[in-house]
């Protein structure tokens, strides 16, 4: 991990294949496995997250609280599939394990420093050593990491998309007896960059009139964004870019010896607070100057689990598990001088609004929601080792789910009235606008859900070096409510049906093998995987109410198939080598009423009769015409998942001495791959991510205790991009974040 500069999620994703990690600021981040976990694109705090992010087996409610840097980690765990019946939360596609080294009783130390172009500076330390001999042992460790942005911002004058984090932690480790271990653990990580911005990608036609698609908005405006190729990576946002982010917390984990099992019990608070800004418009023009949704969120855990020592029988797991979450946002959207000319419909009338940037300039929504969310779990797994080669793994979970939440959206004029939307009110051409672009909402979903799970698995170690197995799960994603607003009827009152969404049904099955081949030389895992998901999350519009896109339903079924390959060879004591590869195959099998791509957005209302849409549509990109109240996307892929995805890389050693010291020198590569993906709920041609595929490279030397090595990263200096969205409103702007470009720089570590 460290030397290939691993040191957060979103780059683990280079070497683990079948993970994808998406994040276009903190908050809105998302990590699948096997293209399943969360919808992609969208942030809500009413739903949970698929793949469970664990440190030190503390569970971590929001994605967002596990996107610090990496500090003196022992190792991490990608879990892959549904889990829930061994430990903590239930998952329904898999867990991201972080395990940080523990104290020492034999006093040590470690130092690491790294410098890269763009003034990228990382400076990690640790020291661990006894408090009180054998018995009191304690772990400190500290890290930061400062880049400039690589977006310059012609505007502001400043680099864009930086880092700057700053991390502490510490552990406590206490022998109380000789059968119990208590380890205090506490971290705290703040980070502030300026962050995060995307910006003009491309342009592709709607179904909007062409005098309300980008180029006419904008020309009207005599706006032209510095350039049209994003890889320039200039732009000139308007708006202040913030992303400024705490976290941290305690837990207490303690281990009991009982001589034929072990209890461990692992208590923990944590939170999350995040002050965020960013430009919604995605342009230069003063459309919308604020848009934020300030967010803390508190969490307590308690875990209580027996495990049996030793093989034998019949081993088992048996565990309780408690989750409460308190969310609490302030969402801020302001509309700026230029919002009427450019979202409401042109005039040649110098007095029609759209003409009179008073309308909505100003225009202001206040947003206040808050989510309690309580679970409860009982789980277990019993292992029968019917023979010394053959066991059978049944487990169990019984979950209880409670959610109560709350929005309310007040939306204030320029002048500081607050807006009626009723049909009376609306009577009034300005007040028809204003509300067209925001609307007062408020509503409080509740739900209370038990479920029960499980799931089975039968192994079978056919010689010592080939081991096979075959696992049968079903599984639930608990139901959600949705926390960023409701479809509006004709009244503009929210459709609270839409209020909350049921929870997920995961069916689950896996072959595999794991084999070390050749004397041990060669390590070959192979897995084939085959999920269903009934009732799956995901971003959808209601086909009777087309006024909202981006809110939660759920959608008929979703499939994921494939095939993983993880192998490792050493063919001498000099060079190792690694090649790690999936093909999954994930789709949508039913979902009728999605969200309709850009292409097909933006113009007339299909009619509706008794609900059911009638009558034709206009082809795709039909300047004018007729949009389809939803489409039917069954068949079509999931969003952000690659079918093909490849990681691989190798190291050579040449023994040598080097200043008395006994080392090697070494020359590592580490490469992965992966094909185009649809970056849009549903497909497009215009946000179609095109495969690509990255090369770093290291040369250096180390010993037992020292490693000195220069590095390059994305060496060819490969343009791509992490994620493509679009403007809101079907104006055709399309807009991108580019992944880095070409960095490089040297590392020097050091233990004592």
């Amino acid at each position: 991990l460290a030397e290939t500069g691993t040191y957060n999620v979103n780059r683990l994703t280079q070497l683990q294949p079948s993970l994808q990690f998406y994040s276009t600021n903190p908050r809105n981040s998302a990590a699948n496995i096997r293209g399943l976990g969360a919808p992609f694109g969208l942030t809500n705090d009413g739903i949970e997250q698929g793949v469970g992010i664990y440190v030190d087996q503390v569970y971590n409610a929001r994605i967002a609280a596990a996107t610090f840097d990496f500090t003196d980690i022992e190792r991490i765990e990608v879990l892959r599939g549904p889990q829930g019946t061994l430990y903590g939360k239930n998952t329904t596609a898999g867990a991201i394990n972080v395990i940080s080294r523990a104290p020492s009783f034999t006093p040590e130390a470690r130092v690491e420093l790294t410098g890269g172009n763009y003034d990228f500076f990382q400076g990690k330390a640790s020291v661990s050593g006894p408090l009180v001999a054998d018995t009191l042992a304690l772990r400190l460790s500290a890290s930061i990491t400062t880049r400039r942005g690589t977006i310059y911002n012609t505007r502001l004058n400043e680099y864009q998309n930086s880092q700057d984090n700053q991390s502490v932690r510490g552990q406590l480790l206490w022998h109380a007896t000789p059968t119990l271990d208590l380890t205090l653990y506490g971290d705290f990580n703040r980070q502030n960059p300026d962050c995060c911005v995307q910006y003009y990608a491309r342009v592709g036609a709607t179904q909007r009139p062409t005098n309300r698609q980008y180029a006419a908005l904008t020309a009207a405006q005599n706006y032209a964004v510095p350039s049209t190729n994003s890889f320039d990576r200039v732009t000139d946002l308007d708006t202040q870019p913030i992303a400024r982010q705490k976290i941290g917390g305690t837990s207490l984990v303690a281990n009991l010896d009982l001589g034929g099992a072990t209890v461990t019990s692992v208590s923990a608070y944590r939170f999350w607070d995040w002050v965020p800004n960013s430009d919604r418009d995605y342009i230069g023009l003063p459309v919308t100057t604020v848009s934020a949704n300030t967010s803390q969120q508190y969490q307590v855990s308690q875990e209580l689990r027996v495990a049996s020592n030793g093989t034998r029988k019949i081993d088992y797991v048996a565990g309780l598990f408690y989750f409460h979450q308190i969310v609490d946002v302030q969402g801020l959207q302001v509309q700026g001088p230029a919002a009427s000319k450019y979202l409401l419909a042109p005039s040649t009338n110098p007095a029609a609004d759209s003409n009179n940037p008073a309308v909505l300039n100003g225009l202001t929504q206040t947003v206040t929601s808050s989510l309690h969310n309580t679970s409860a779990a009982g789980f277990g797994t019993l292992t029968w080792h019917v023979t010394d080669a053959f066991s059978i793994a049944p487990g169990i979970r019984v979950n209880y789910d409670k959610k109560d939440a709350g929005y309310v959206a007040v939306i204030t004029t320029g002048t500081g009235a607050t807006l009626n939307c009723s049909a009376a009110a609306q009577a009034n051409t300005v007040v028809k606008d204003q509300c067209g672009v925001l609307a007062p909402q408020a509503y409080t979903p509740h739900l209370s859900k038990w479920n029960v799970s499980g799931d089975v698995t039968a192994a079978y170690t056919v010689t010592p070096d080939i081991h096979a197995y075959a696992t049968y799960a079903r599984s639930y994603k608990s139901a959600g409510v949705n926390l960023s607003g409701l479809p509006l009827d004709g009244n503009n009152d929210p459709i609270l049906a839409s209020a909350t969404v049921k929870p997920e049904k995961v069916d689950h099955y896996e072959l595999g093998l794991k084999t070390q081949l050749l004397d041990r030389r060669a390590t070959v895992n192979l897995a084939a995987f085959w999920t269903n998901i009934f009732d799956y999350q995901a971003t959808v519009n209601n086909s009777q109410y087309a006024v909202l896109r981006g809110y939660l339903s759920n959608a008929g079924q979703v499939r994921s198939r494939g095939i993983e390959v993880d192998s490792a060879f050493r063919p001498t004591r000099a060079l190792n080598v690694y090649a790690n590869g999936t093909y999954t195959d994930a789709k949508y099998v039913r979902f009728v009423d999605a969200p309709c791509p850009p292409e097909l957005s933006g113009g007339t209302a299909q009619a509706l009769t008794n609900g059911v849409p009638t009558g034709t549509t206009s082809p795709a990109g039909t300047a004018g015409g007729i949009s389809p109240a939803s489409c039917n996307i069954s068949g079509q892929v999931l969003p952000g998942v690659s079918r093909w995805a490849a990681s691989f890389g190798g190291e050579y050693d040449l023994p040598a001495r080097l200043v008395g010291s006994d080392g090697q020198f070494y020359l590592g590569y580490d490469g992965s791959y992966r094909s185009h993906f649809s970056s849009n709920p549903s497909l497009s041609a215009y946000t179609n991510v095109r495969g690509y595929s990255l090369s770093d490279f290291r040369l250096g030397f180390k010993t037992a205790r020292f490693n000195a090595f220069a590095w390059v990263r994305n060496a060819f200096d490969r343009n791509y991009y992490e994620v493509l969205a679009t403007q809101s409103g079907s104006t055709g702007l399309v807009v991108g974040q580019p992944g880095d470009p070409r960095t490089v720089g040297g590392t020097v570590s050091k233990s004592f």
